[in-house]
């Protein structure tokens, strides 16, 4: 016990050693005197009663939302940052006075076609003539369900989407997985709910703008059927809470067996254009939609299919296509579902073309054909020295120490399950910056004056990888996310990873005060760790592999104390009537209980029994609460809002600061908080998990 006490201790040395050392210049922290904006506080508001506010009010009034966003935060401030970084890479690779070569002149290519907006305006939609040409002659479905299968490689779409991960019952291979698919709005809830009548109506009005776009005959009617087709599979489809149970997700069958489970669609040709015909097991995910959607499929018209597809085709290219398209595309996804009132600059989407996004949480732009892990390579080239990476390594997995002891601590687990819950956190991989091994881009053709040619050869390249894999030994260094994305993961891999770009202020600050990077950096590790123990992490064993390594006693232990807390969330409402689905974002809420909980621990080993500092009147602990809440400071428009809540597993950011707090006891004695605070859990309504 003593070594892994001293190992959180080293974390508080490490912490307080890049907080207090003075460099020649004087460097001071980007946020206050100590790593906290005081100026965009709002003491006025009780802490009791809405701590994220009592920490960031003042910045909330005072922010406006940017027109072309539909959000404000610090952590966009960051992405900010790296955007610019980024688009000044690719100016210099663009614009070099001799030609840029390898993969600098490939970025360099990917960005200039962007950028040449009267060439993409000339040719209109004759990027997509051969696709749309192909779903013409494609008159029968056993044809059109061919065509869906180029979905990872082409800009069709697909009723049902492939994906390559390892698999979760034979963790040392990986397996294909195909999951439900075909809805062009971001949830099955926009279709299905009255209070989401205007966005399915705007999203009507969009099909029938791309069609007409593209010369569909009948667009009018022809887009009351794609909805009215999309509509049909949004009823047949999972919720967002029901494909959150890994178990219920996971379902190995033969090729023949999902043949026969769903006769209405034709596997052998899907699979086949999409490289994978010699396949013969795959993973159905929500297994009892599917042989609703394939009956659904066998049903419809197949005109209608070649509408949807066609919708679904210039939808995907939409955003590499002339300025009618880009429009659209704009008024439906970035100003009807989340409020933004003003299309990016032309170089910020070019950035975003090239650069990509993170695959495992963004949408199918931000993860189809782009060079995003050459672009990570650049930038940590410049931006991300060795000396950064180790500093961080060194922090996270004296984290993952300090997360030890608490596992060894728990009060309601017992030895049996306790045992296995530090096995496997023995196990993790921390992943910090950029991945070990680059991607190699020198098969792939870039050219200045094909945009649309690039992004698909970019597709194929990838999907090509991750073919190419799919018989041999599971990559234990691998990435999901490209280092210049502004998050962080705890991966299948049972890795916790990093990447670059999310290691700036206000989530970590070399000058900041030791207690605000705690409550910061110290939150995302912690959140990150307890990742792999929250209600869908608990159910994969220290092998990686889906498997219930729970005693019964401790798995209702836990089950309880997490409905209890989803209780709590339920009750939140980011908007009047809007509630937050506990059971959605419930995995994100202990996550995030867990790491301030860990944060707030390892602190406290950091002090080695000396009182913490008092800085401007506040405690350590108050500074490390702070340093969580400023990590949240933003806001979003209405309709994201609404978007968030509908679809996404993460609470609004007011809440992510909101709930924890009220659930930790020390944040009651750091500010006082008492009963008759809006806040205010009396003790045995406080939910204690990890």
């Amino acid at each position: 016990m003593v070594s892994r006490i001293l190992a959180v201790a080293c974390l508080g040395a490490l912490l307080a050693g890049a907080a207090h050392a003075v460099d020649p210049a004087g460097s001071k922290p980007q946020y206050g005197r100590w790593g906290f904006d005081q100026a965009g506080a709002d003491p006025a508001t009780r802490p009791g009663d809405n701590f994220f506010r009592y920490a960031n009010g003042t910045w909330l009034d005072r922010t406006p939302i940017p027109a072309d966003k539909p959000a404000v935060s610090l952590r966009l401030a960051m992405t900010d940052l790296t955007e610019q970084r980024l688009h000044e890479l690719m100016e210099a690779s663009a614009h070099a006075a001799a030609p840029a070569t390898g993969l600098d002149g490939k970025v360099g290519a990917f960005y200039q076609s962007y950028m040449d907006e009267a060439r993409i305006n000339a040719l209109g939609a004759k990027p997509i003539a051969a696709q749309l040409d192909a779903v013409r002659k494609a008159t029968t479905r056993e044809a059109q369900a061919a065509l869906m299968g180029r979905t990872s490689v082409d800009f069709e779409g697909a009723l049902f989407n492939l994906a390559m991960d390892v698999d979760l019952k034979d963790t040392k291979h990986y397996a294909v997985y195909v999951t439900q698919g075909g809805l062009g709005l971001p949830d099955r809830d926009y279709y299905l709910k009255p209070e989401f009548a205007r966005q399915k109506a705007a999203y009507e009005a969009y099909v029938t703008r791309l069609l007409t776009l593209v010369d569909w005959p009948h667009a009018e009617a022809a887009a009351k059927d794609v909805v009215a087709f999309e509509t049909a599979i949004a009823q047949a489809s999972w919720s967002k809470v029901e494909q959150r149970d890994p178990v219920a997700m996971y379902n190995p069958v033969s090729v023949a067996e999902l043949q026969q489970m769903t006769p209405g669609f034709a596997w052998a040709g899907y699979l086949k254009s999409a490289q994978l015909g010699d396949l013969q097991r795959i993973v159905v995910a929500e297994k009892t939609a599917f042989p609703r959607l394939a009956a659904l499929y066998a049903r419809t018209p197949v005109a209608t299919i070649q509408a949807w597809q066609a919708a679904r085709i210039a939808d995907n290219a939409a955003y590499y296509l002339s300025q009618p398209f880009q429009d659209a595309y704009f008024e439906m996804h970035d100003k009807t579902l989340t409020g933004q009132q003003q299309q990016a600059v032309r170089w910020k989407r070019a950035v975003h073309a090239v650069s990509g996004g993170d695959c495992g949480i963004g949408e199918r732009l931000d993860c189809f054909g782009n060079l995003g892990w050459g672009v990570g390579q650049l930038y940590t080239a410049k931006y991300f020295p060795a000396s950064s990476k180790a500093k961080i390594e060194e922090l996270v997995a004296n984290l993952k120490a300090a997360y030890r002891v608490r596992i060894e601590k728990l009060d309601w687990m017992g030895p049996q399950t306790r045992q296995e819950a530090l096995r496997k956190l023995d196990t993790y991989t921390i992943k910090v910056g950029y991945p070990d091994h680059p991607r190699d881009y020198a098969n792939v053709s870039v050219r200045s004056d094909d945009l649309a040619g690039n992004v698909l050869r970019a597709a194929a390249a990838d999907w090509s990888y991750y073919v190419g894999r799919l018989n041999g030994a599971v990559d234990r260094s691998d990435w999901i996310m490209t280092p210049q994305t502004n998050d962080a993961y705890n991966g299948s891999l049972r890795d916790i990873v990093f990447p670059a770009a999310i290691l700036q202020p206000p989530i970590f600050d070399p000058d900041a005060d030791p207690a605000i990077n705690y409550g910061a950096i110290g939150g995302v590790i912690g959140h990150e760790l307890t990742h792999g123990f929250d209600d869908q992490g608990r159910k994969i064993d220290a092998d990686g592999a889906l498997r219930d390594w729970w005693t019964a006693a401790d798995a209702r232990a836990f089950d309880e104390r997490a409905r209890k807390l989803g209780a709590q969330y339920d009750a939140f409402e980011p908007l009047p009537g809007v509630h937050i689905n506990g059971n959605l974002t419930m995995g994100e809420n202990i996550a995030d209980l867990g790491g301030l909980t860990l944060a707030l621990d390892a602190y406290h080993a950091s002090l080695h029994g000396k009182p913490a500092p008092v800085i401007d009147g506040l405690t350590g602990d108050q500074r490390v609460f702070l340093g969580w809440a400023q990590a949240w400071r933003g806001k979003l428009t209405d309709d994201a809002i609404r978007r968030q809540v509908t679809s996404d597993p993460h609470s609004p950011r007011g809440f992510r600061v909101n709930g924890p707090v009220r659930n930790i006891d020390a944040w009651y004695q750091a500010f006082g908080v008492q009963a008759g605070d809006k806040l205010y859990l009396a003790p045995e309504q406080r939910v204690r998990i990890w």
